[in-house]
């Protein structure tokens, strides 16, 4: 069964959840955008997907205590092709909480999970994924097809 694309008022395609979380598997490296002193903070993460929940390595600081308080986030990860002008993005809003020891170290068995930088007490943190969105940019040519 094949569904008819969807466009949202610009002319890019609308993700489907399922594709939303492929897209996510597909690159090694997204942003967090959290609250820190009241004000928005965005830090490049690298990340790997477990089912619905993204999980990266963290050391002490602001995205450990933002963590640790359990806040409500945004994850955005995206792929683009500057020379055809198609790709897409992707983001997931969920609350963002500390791994257990126990969980981070069968999650480290079972998953690539690495840390850019040697952090000896670094500590997995996860977005659970509560909402995902996505849009695709495709070429011209197929936007005008569509109707939008």
């Amino acid at each position: 069964m094949t569904t008819t694309p969807q466009f949202d008022h610009s002319r890019l395609e609308i993700v489907s959840r399922s594709e939303c979380l492929r897209l996510l598997r597909s690159v090694p490296v997204g942003r967090l955008v959290y609250t820190n002193g009241g004000l928005p903070a965005v830090r490049l993460v690298n990340f790997l997907l477990d089912d619905d929940t993204v999980v990266f390595s963290s050391g002490r600081g602001d995205k450990l205590r933002a963590a640790e308080r359990g806040d409500v986030v945004a994850f955005e990860a995206d792929e683009v092709d500057l020379e055809r002008h198609i790709g897409w993005t992707v983001t997931a809003i969920g609350h963002l909480s500390v791994v257990t020891r126990e969980e981070a170290a069968e999650l480290r068995r079972t998953l690539p999970v690495r840390s850019w930088l040697p952090i000896e007490d670094a500590q997995l943190v996860r977005v659970g994924v509560e909402s995902v969105h996505g849009r695709r940019l495709v070429p011209w040519g197929e936007r005008r097809r569509a109707g939008a």
